[in-house]
C-alpha cells in the first residue's frame, strides 16, 4: 500500500501547474526576506550574510534581498563582498546608483584606514586628504594618533580640507607631534582655518627653531594677521640651508604676494639643484605671467630634475604662446623630461600631445609609464583616457595606481574602468579607484552615466 501512496503523491506534485510548482519556493524566497530585514534593524549584520550565503547558487533573489545583503557588507567593512553585490543591483550597461556607488567606494577606502600594512594606511589616508570629506571627523581624528608618520601628517591635511580644522581639538594637539611634518601640518591646517588661539605655538616655533618648520610657522603667522613675517620668509631665501630656502620659495609661491616674484625668478639661479627644482615648482604656483622668464631659463638647466618641473609649472601658467618651448621639451634626451613637457602641453589644451603620452605609455620603464599616466591627469581628452585604459592594465603597479588616480580629473566617462578598477590585484590601487570613482561622483549626474 505505502509504495502505492507514494506514486500517486509523486504524479500528483509533477501535474502541478508552474505558478503551484514555484509557490513553495517563492514562499521560502519571501520567509527569507523578513529573517532578513528583521536581522538588519537589529544590526546582525553577519546573520544577514549568513542568510544570504543559504541562498540555493540556482535561485533567484529579490532585489530588496540584495540591498539588505549589500548594506550588511559595508556595514561588516568588506566592500569587495558588497561590490560584487552592486553589480548584482546595478548591471554594467545600466546607470549606476550614486547612492549606493558612493558609500561602497568610500568602504573601499574607510575599511583599510587601520590595516595592519602602513603603506595601505598611507594610500588610504592620501585619499581622503585628496577627497577631504566634512563626514569624516572621527576617522580622520583617529589617524592622528597613528603609528605612521605619514599617516598623521595626511590626517591632518585632509582635517584641514574637509573644513572642520577649526573645532578639532587633536588637531591642536598635533602642534606638538614628536615629528616636524605632523606639526607642520597641522600648522598649515589650522592657520588656513584662521585659529588665532595657535599663535603662541606659533611665535616659540618662529623664535626657537632653526630649519624649515620655522618658515611654516612664519607662514601661518602670516596667514593669521602678521604682515611682518613675509619679511622673515623672504630673507630665509638667502640662508645657507638648503631645505630652508626650499621651504622659503615654497611658501612664498603660495602666497603669491606680488613682491615675491623677483625672489623666486633669483630661486632658479640657486647653486644646489633641488633648490633650483623647488623654485620652478614655486613659479608654478605663484601662476603669473612674470614666471615664463625663469621658467624658460630653467628649461635648459643641466639637471634633468629642474627641466622637468619647469616644463609642468610653465604648463601651469595657462599660456598658450609658450608651446613651442615646451614641443622642444618633448625630444629631450631624458623621459620623465619629456613627460612632463607633454604634461605642460596639455594644460595648455595641445590635445595633440595625447599621441606622444601614448608613446611614453608603451615604454619599457614603468616609472616613465607611470609618468605619462600623470600627465594625462592634464587633460579631459577622449583619447587620454583609451591611453589611461590601457595603463589600467598594466603589468606593473606603479602604472596601473597613477592610471587609477588620474582617471578621477577625466570629464570622459570612466566609471566603467574605475569599476574594474576596485577589482585590482593591489590593495592601494583599489583605494586609487575608490578615490577617483568619489572625485567623478562629484560630477554634476550627466556626468557619473555607465557607459
Amino acid at each position: 500500500m505505502r509504495p502505492i501512496i507514494i506514486l500517486i503523491l509523486s504524479v500528483t506534485i509533477a501535474s502541478l501547474p508552474p505558478a503551484e510548482a514555484g509557490s513553495a519556493t517563492a514562499t521560502a524566497g519571501s520567509t527569507l526576506e523578513r529573517d532578513a530585514t528583521q536581522a538588519f534593524a537589529h544590526a546582525e549584520y553577519d546573520r544577514v550574510m549568513k542568510l544570504w550565503q543559504s541562498i540555493p547558487p540556482d535561485a533567484t533573489p529579490s532585489k530588496p534581498l540584495i540591498r539588505l545583503a549589500f548594506h550588511s557588507a559595508l556595514k561588516l567593512g568588506r566592500p569587495e563582498e558588497a561590490f560584487t553585490l552592486y553589480q548584482r543591483l546595478v548591471p554594467p550597461d545600466t546607470q549606476d546608483e550614486p547612492s549606493l556607488l558612493r558609500p561602497l567606494a568610500l568602504s573601499f577606502v574607510t575599511s583599510h584606514a587601520r590595516d595592519a600594512q602602513e603603506y595601505v594606511r598611507i594610500a588610504a589616508y592620501t585619499v581622503l586628504a585628496e577627497l577631504g570629506l566634512a563626514d569624516m571627523q572621527a576617522i580622520l581624528e583617529d589617524g592622528l594618533l597613528d603609528a605612521s608618520v605619514v599617516v598623521r601628517a595626511r590626517a591632518a591635511e585632509a582635517i584641514g580640507k574637509a573644513g572642520f580644522a577649526g573645532k578639532s581639538g587633536p588637531l591642536q594637539r598635533a602642534l606638538t607631534d614628536a615629528m616636524p611634518a605632523v606639526r607642520i601640518a597641522a600648522m598649515n591646517a589650522l592657520s588656513d582655518a584662521k585659529v588665532t588661539a595657535i599663535i603662541p605655538r606659533l611665535i616659540v616655533v618662529a623664535r626657537t627653531d632653526d630649519g624649515p618648520e620655522a618658515i611654516f610657522a612664519y607662514a601661518a603667522l602670516y596667514r593669521l594677521g602678521k604682515q611682518d613675517m613675509l619679511a622673515d620668509i623672504t630673507s630665509a631665501v638667502t640662508l645657507p640651508d638648503p631645505e630652508v630656502r626650499m621651504a622659503a620659495l615654497g611658501v612664498l609661491g603660495q602666497l603669491k604676494r606680488p613682491s615675491s616674484l623677483s625672489i623666486l625668478s633669483q630661486g632658479v639661479y640657486d647653486p644646489e639643484p633641488s633648490v633650483r627644482a623647488f623654485a620652478a615648482g614655486a613659479l608654478g604656483d605663484y601662476g603669473q605671467a612674470g614666471g615664463v622668464a625663469p621658467l624658460t631659463h630653467a628649461l635648459g638647466d643641466e639637471h634633468a630634475r629642474v627641466r622637468a618641473v619647469a616644463a609642468a609649472s610653465l604648463g601651469r601658467l595657462g599660456i598658450r604662446e609658450n608651446r613651442p618651448l615646451l614641443q622642444t621639451l618633448t625630444r629631450d634626451a631624458n623621459m620623465q623630461v619629456r613627460a612632463s613637457a607633454v604634461e605642460g602641453l596639455l594644460r595648455l589644451g595641445d590635445t595633440s600631445a595625447v599621441l606622444l603620452a601614448a608613446d611614453l605609455a608603451r615604454h619599457p620603464d614603468p616609472s616613465i609609464r607611470a609618468a605619462a599616466a600623470h600627465a594625462l591627469a592634464a587633460t579631459s581628452d577622449k583619447q587620454a583616457a583609451i591611453v589611461l585604459q590601457m595603463l589600467l592594465q598594466d603589468q606593473q603597479p606603479q602604472p596601473r595606481l597613477i592610471a587609477a588616480k588620474a582617471l578621477g580629473k577625466s570629464s570622459a566617462p570612466v566609471m566603467a574602468l574605475l569599476k574594474k578598477g576596485l577589482q585590482d590585484s593591489d590593495v592601494a590601487i583599489r583605494l586609487a579607484a575608490a578615490g577617483s570613482l568619489l572625485q567623478q561622483l562629484r560630477r554634476p549626474p550627466t556626468a557619473t552615466k555607465a557607459r
